[in-house]
C-alpha cells in the first residue's frame, strides 16, 4: 500500500474501502458508508427527519396530482370565456397536463441520478408553480395549452422521484407504512382535485382553481426548502468521495455507487431503452396496451363526468365535482382488498403447485379475477345515465370501474412505490436489470393513451349516446381480459421465448 493510501487510512478513520481490480484504475479505492450505522446514511437519520421527507414528497405528489382534474368541473366556463366551442379542445385542455407527465419525468429522473433529488424537486416545483400562475393569467387558449403542458412536465416529478426518496430514507423492513403514506398523495389527488375545483370554479371562477394550486404548491415548496435534504445515496457517496480526494490528494478515490456515464449518456439511456424494449417484447406490448386502454378509459370518464351529470341530472358546477367520490371509494376499497389478498393468494398458489419460489404469473391472479369489473361498471354507468336512473346508480357504476381498474393500471408513484399486478408482473418478468425500462415503456403508453383517448369521448357520446357509447368501451375493456389468463397459463413458455435483453 502506498504512502498516500496509508495516509488516507489514518485520516479517514472508519472509512470502509477495499482494492478493486479495474482496467482503467487497477488499484482504485472504493468509498462507502462508515459502517452500518453511519449517521450520514439517510437510513440512519433521526426518525422525525426521515418522516418529514416522506410527508413532504407525499404533499408534493398530492398537489401535482390534483392538477390534472381540478379544472374539469369548470372547463365549460373556461371555454366560454375563450369563445371555444370545440369539445376536442375542451378535453385536450384537461388531458394535456397528462402528456406533460409522460414526457417531463423522462428528463427529470435521469437528471436526479446526476445532480441529486433535492435540486430536481425544487426546480420542478418552482416550474409547476410558475406555470400554474401562467394558466391563471392566460388570455387565450394557445397560452393556456402551452402553460398546461409545461406545468405537467414539471408536475410529474414528485411521482417519478417520490418512491425513490422513500426508499432512500427507509429500510426494506420498515418501508410498508412509509409507502402507504406516500401513496396517499397520488391516490387522493385526482379525487380531491375535482371535488374542490367544482366549488372553487362555481364561487370564484375557473382561474382560481389554478391560483389555488399555485398557492398550495408554494406552501409545500417553502416547507421543502426549509426541511428537505439530499437523500440519493449515489450523490451523497460521490460528494463524500470528492471531499476525501481533496483532503487526501488521492485522485483514485471513487464512490461505490459511481457510474462512468455522462449526463447525456444517462439521458439517452433513459429515452432509448424503454422504447427498444417495448418494440422487441410481445409480452410487454400486450400488458402495456391493456394498462394504456384502462388508464385511457379512466381519463375519458374523468373528462366527461361534468357533461354527463350536468346534462342528464342537472348538477351545478359546484356539485358536479362530488361525482368523482365514487372513484375515491373504489381506490380505498381496492387498496384494502389488494393488501389483504395479494400475499395470501400467492402463498396458496405456491402451496398448490408445490414450489418454493413464486412464479411471476402469480401476480396476475387478482387481475384475472377483478379486472372484469371495469366492463361491468361501464355497462351500469352508461345505461343508467342514459335512462336517467337515480344519480347514485351511475356513481355506483363508476365505483365498479375504479375497483377493477385498480388491479390493472399502475399507480404513478415511482419505481420503488406500491406496485399493482401488471407492474409487479413486469418487475418479476424482466428482473432488476430491465425492470425500470419496462416500467418506463409501460408508463409512456399509459400517459399517451390518457391524453388522446379522451378526445374521442364527446363525439362518441354524441353518436352512440351514453348507453351504447359506454357499452362499446366496456366491450373493449373485456376484450383484453383473456390476455392475463393466457399469460398465466402459458407464461413460462412465453418467457422462455421472449429473450429480450437490455
Amino acid at each position: 500500500m502506498s504512502q498516500t493510501d496509508q495516509s488516507l487510512k489514518k485520516t479517514a478513520g472508519s472509512l470502509e474501502s477495499h482494492q478493486l481490480k479495474d482496467e482503467s484504475l487497477p488499484d482504485a479505492t472504493i468509498v462507502d458508508w462508515d459502517g452500518k450505522n453511519d449517521p450520514a446514511n439517510p437510513h440512519n437519520w433521526p426518525s422525525p427527519k426521515r418522516w418529514v421527507h416522506i410527508v413532504l414528497v407525499s404533499l408534493l405528489a398530492l398537489v401535482t396530482n390534483m392538477a390534472p382534474t381540478m379544472c374539469a368541473p369548470g372547463i365549460e366556463k373556461l371555454m366560454a370565456e375563450f369563445d371555444i366551442t370545440s369539445h376536442t379542445v375542451s378535453t385536450l385542455a384537461i388531458t394535456l397536463f397528462v402528456l406533460g407527465i409522460a414526457i417531463g419525468p423522462m428528463v427529470m429522473s435521469p437528471l436526479s441520478e446526476v445532480y441529486g433529488r433535492r435540486p430536481v424537486y425544487h426546480i420542478a416545483n418552482v416550474m409547476f408553480i410558475a406555470f400554474m400562475v401562467g394558466n391563471a393569467l392566460s388570455r387565450n387558449i394557445a397560452q393556456f395549452m402551452v402553460f398546461r403542458f409545461i406545468s405537467g412536465c414539471a408536475g410529474g416529478t414528485p411521482m417519478a422521484l417520490g418512491g425513490g426518496t422513500v426508499a432512500d430514507v427507509t429500510t426494506l423492513q420498515n418501508r410498508g407504512t412509509a409507502m402507504a403514506l406516500f401513496s396517499l398523495g397520488p391516490l387522493a389527488g385526482p379525487v380531491l382535485g375535482p371535488v374542490i375545483g367544482g366549488f372553487v370554479a362555481a364561487d370564484l371562477g375557473w382561474r382560481w382553481t389554478f391560483w389555488l394550486l399555485a398557492i398550495l404548491g408554494a406552501a409545500v415548496e417553502i416547507a421543502a426548502l426549509v426541511f428537505m435534504r439530499e437523500t440519493h445515496p449515489k450523490v451523497l457517496l460521490e460528494r463524500k468521495a470528492a471531499r476525501l480526494r481533496a483532503d487526501t490528494g488521492n485522485p483514485h478515490l471513487r464512490s461505490r455507487l459511481s457510474k462512468p456515464l455522462t449526463p447525456g449518456q444517462v439521458l439517452t439511456q433513459a429515452l432509448i431503452r424503454p422504447t427498444s424494449l417495448l418494440l422487441r417484447s410481445p409480452i410487454l406490448q400486450v400488458i402495456s396496451l391493456y394498462v394504456a386502454l384502462v388508464f385511457g378509459l379512466m381519463f375519458l370518464l374523468l373528462t366527461t363526468f361534468t357533461a354527463v351529470f350536468e346534462g342528464q341530472y342537472g348538477f351545478q358546477t359546484s356539485t358536479a365535482g362530488l361525482v368523482y367520490l365514487g372513484l375515491g371509494v373504489a381506490l380505498v376499497t381496492s387498496m384494502l382488498v389488494f393488501s389483504t389478498l395479494n400475499g395470501r393468494v400467492e402463498a396458496a398458489r405456491m402451496k398448490a403447485d408445490g414450489v418454493g419460489q413464486p412464479r411471476p404469473e402469480y401476480r396476475l391472479i387478482l387481475m384475472i379475477w377483478l379486472s372484469p369489473f371495469v366492463g361491468v361498471g361501464l355497462f351500469i354507468y352508461g345505461w343508467t345515465a342514459y335512462y336517467k336512473v337515480h344519480w347514485m346508480v351511475p356513481i355506483i357504476g363508476t365505483t365498479f370501474i375504479g375497483f377493477g381498474a385498480f388491479f390493472v393500471i399502475v399507480i404513478p408513484s415511482g419505481a420503488h412505490s406500491i406496485k399493482m399486478p401488471a407492474q409487479l408482473y413486469l418487475v418479476d418478468l424482466f428482473g432488476s436489470a430491465a425492470a425500470a425500462s419496462a416500467l418506463g415503456a409501460n408508463n409512456l403508453l399509459r400517459y399517451l393513451s390518457s391524453t388522446f383517448l379522451p378526445l374521442a369521448g364527446p363525439s362518441m357520446y354524441k353518436t352512440l349516446h351514453y348507453g351504447w357509447g359506454n357499452t362499446l368501451l366496456g366491450f373493449l375493456a373485456l376484450a383484453f381480459v383473456p390476455a392475463p389468463i393466457l399469460f398465466y397459463k402459458y407464461g413460462e413458455r412465453l418467457r422462455a421465448n421472449d429473450s429480450v435483453k437490455v
